[in-house]
């Protein structure tokens, strides 16, 4: 075909063609860079596992890691790792992918990048329950109680599940108020951003309320437990906590097209038939169950359920078939490298994992802010 003549159908189709199995190609080469960074970042958390069993006051060798958890260890092994440290690491990673979980469903489904158990309120809520059953409820700390508040000496809670229901039973009503003003007053996404802080600080004045009328002991009981600790919970604790959280990412990881339709409008999602408002109220429930009761038992982790979403967008984009996983490994992540630097820092395990988490986030998210506006 010289030059002059004018291309026909078939190598106008033939192009189309290879366009289509360019894009695909591409397509498909994104697709496995993202699960490799994600097995990348599963792999960095199984070392960190392994360096967080063998570092501290009594160090164990790589070897007797593994023949303690094969089940042939001796008996000092045993207790520092099925005792002391395992209890530890499982807290934090599940307690990092609920918040990280939650943080990124909250974003979604408000469409703000500022929504998070922190911002909303929920934390603060849980902080106040907390402060309410220690000062009023004779569920404070005192010396010769049953369970020890890390770092604390002679300040032990004496009763901590009703610290931990009436955290969970705080969260909870901050959640419900949140909501219960959305649905009523039809406010957009913005306006409940502000309406949590509103109860945030609400809750946090009643705090210091309670502070106010409390004895030394308990204001210091209030304090500690505000710090965010994931030593508190044993193995029936953790274990709750860790099917709420595998229940609720179940949920969301089958409803992840929908979180896409939500996050591209919802103009966009409701005219693919997604009733918006139901799909916001149950998915907003379902995200602050899992961040309540992971504060209830732990205690305020500031900026990881803000934080953990925004690493994950940064890596793999907005698609919540891999942002939902990535932001649970990336909580889990963070939680735990802060956690095991507070036993390296401090080397008795006294430094509380929150006080890290706000160190260690507020520099990072504004580090985020600043490259995502110079962009």
């Amino acid at each position: 075909m010289s030059h002059l003549e004018k291309p026909t159908s078939a190598d106008h189709s033939e192009a189309l063609k290879n366009r289509d199995t360019s894009i695909s190609d591409l397509y498909q080469e994104s697709i496995r860079k993202k699960i490799f960074l994600f097995g990348v970042l599963f792999l960095f958390l199984l070392v960190l596992i392994v360096y967080a069993i063998a570092v501290g006051y009594y160090d164990m060798s790589l070897p007797g890691i593994i023949k303690t958890l094969l089940g042939f260890g001796d008996g000092s092994g045993n207790i520092v790792i099925w005792n002391i440290r395992m209890p530890r690491i499982v807290a934090a990673i599940v307690t990092g992918c609920a918040l990280g979980l939650s943080g990124v469903a909250m974003q979604s489904l408000l469409r703000n990048p500022l929504a998070s158990p922190f911002t909303l309120g929920v934390s603060h809520g849980a902080a106040f329950g907390a402060a309410f059953s220690i000062v009023f409820l004779g569920a404070g700390m005192t010396a010769g109680s049953t369970i020890r508040m890390t770092g604390v000496e002679g300040l032990m809670l004496k009763n901590v599940y009703m610290v931990t229901l009436c955290a969970f039973l705080g969260a909870m009503i901050a959640t419900a108020v949140i909501l219960l003003l959305a649905r009523l007053k039809k406010m957009s996404p913005e306006s409940i951003i502000l309406a949590g802080v509103a109860m945030s600080s609400l809750f946090t004045s009643g705090t210091i309320l309670i502070q106010y009328f409390a004895s030394e002991v308990e204001i210091a009981s209030v304090v500690f437990w505000t710090f965010g600790d994931v030593t508190r919970s044993s193995w029936p604790e953790i274990g709750l906590l860790t099917m709420v959280t595998f229940a609720v990412i179940v949920y969301f990881v089958f409803v992840r097209w929908d979180l896409n339709a939500v996050s591209a409008g919802e103009d966009t999602a409701r005219s693919l038939g997604l009733d918006v408002d139901r799909f916001r109220l149950y998915g907003m429930l379902l995200a602050a169950l899992a961040a309540s009761l992971a504060t209830a038992l732990h205690g305020v982790i500031a900026f990881l359920g803000l934080l953990a979403p925004h690493i994950g967008r940064r890596l793999i984009g907005a698609d919540h078939r891999f942002l939902i996983p990535y932001s649970c490994l990336i909580g889990a992540l963070l939680l735990l490298l802060a956690d095991t630097a507070g036993r390296l820092i401090v080397g008795s395990g006294t430094l509380p994992v929150g006080v890290l988490t706000s160190f260690m986030g507020a520099p990072l998210f504004l580090y985020l802010l600043i490259r995502g506006l110079k962009r």
